[in-house]
């Protein structure tokens, strides 16, 4: 009889677990975020206020860019449509207190992922849409080649509130060069300050630079010196607490560097249906039902390479194509020497 009711004890403890996770497990699977995007109708995307290549509008309020492209394959996938996204361009200072307090569900502006930020005020970096670093543009008058040639004195400007300010402190003060920071809000205002001559040198990552150059009124007449400062993981953040969308936003970012990958295009993925790979065809959504895993139909995916393109039609449209930055470097796929890696969709 002791033998039965220790059974029967060992059966209630074992079933009440397996309840338990599995309640865990549904609820999970439930997310705030998707309901009230689906609800809503669009994504709301925090961007920069205009950074070329990556977030930035044209005249009639069109974005475009690597950046964008995170929020249209969100809405893609969720929504159905590319181009059901409410915008929300952002200063440096203000992007992370318009996520935590829902002003946007997403970030993707040219953010650079660091441990404070992740661990510190309750954001999550959910992957790394370009690998970047900080580096200088000084006038070609100046005669300047290379940094070893900065002399004290020497005044820079540089955007508030960015890892750019401090990695320009940890630099000068590394190699003993007194300086004078002249620090702006606005990315445009940090452009204009260093076109009119307000400064002797404007910081900031490389693919910035290379953008902002061409707002200047003769974008020739700078050069970005060849040294690197630092590391600059750029990619989307969403805020902490909501497991399905943080993994919404992250697979749809892989989905567009995966269906590189494997030579699936906007022109060509509903070709790819009948391929012999079944990693093609679960990325296309012929197999598999990896939607359910967000509480979404088999073809969220297909939706969102057929409507945003794979990462390098991204790249090249917005980026290259521009003459920002034509050769992608560490942003080139893994398996074409780059470091551009991403999990596998199965």
């Amino acid at each position: 009889m002791k033998k039965t009711f220790k059974s029967l004890l060992s059966f209630f403890a074992v079933f009440s677990l397996l309840f338990v996770l599995g309640t865990e497990a549904m609820a999970a699977k439930k997310s705030k975020t998707l309901k009230n995007t689906q609800k809503k109708g669009f994504v709301r995307c925090g961007v920069s206020q205009g950074l070329p290549g990556f977030s930035n509008a044209d005249a009639s309020g069109n974005w475009t860019g690597l950046d964008v492209d995170v929020c249209r394959a969100v809405a893609a996938a969720v929504l159905g449509d590319a181009g059901k996204v409410k915008f929300t361009p952002l200063s440096a200072k203000e992007r992370f207190t318009a996520l935590t307090s829902g002003e946007v569900d997403i970030l993707s502006r040219n953010t650079t992922w660091t441990l404070s930020r992740d661990a510190d005020i309750g954001l999550t970096f959910v992957g790394v849409n370009f690998y970047d670093g900080q580096g200088f543009m000084v006038r070609k008058d100046s005669g300047i080649t290379s940094t070893s040639q900065f002399k004290n004195g020497i005044s820079a400007c540089t955007n508030i509130g960015t890892t750019t300010e401090l990695n320009m402190r940890d630099f000068f003060v590394s190699k003993g060069i007194s300086y004078e920071p002249v620090a702006f809000e606005k990315a445009d205002e940090v452009v204009a300050a260093y076109d009119a001559g307000r400064c002797d040198t404007y910081t900031t990552d490389k693919s910035g630079l290379a953008a902002q150059r061409t707002k200047m009124k003769d974008p020739n007449a700078h050069i970005v010196l060849p040294e690197t400062i630092s590391k600059e993981p750029l990619g989307p953040v969403v805020r902490q607490g909501d497991s399905v969308w943080e993994d919404l936003v992250r697979w749809s970012l892989y989905v567009m560097i995966e269906a590189e990958e494997y030579g699936i295009t906007s022109s060509n993925a509903d070709s790819m249906k009948t391929s012999e790979n079944p990693q093609i065809k679960r990325l296309v959504g012929s197999e598999g039902e990896l939607g359910a895993a967000f509480g979404l139909d088999n073809e969220w995916s297909l939706r969102i390479i057929k409507q945003v393109g794979n990462y390098g039609e991204s790249y090249k449209r917005n980026i290259a194509d521009t003459g920002i930055l034509p050769d992608r470097g560490p942003n080139e796929l893994w398996t074409k020497g780059g470091i551009l890696y991403v999990a596998p969709a199965r």
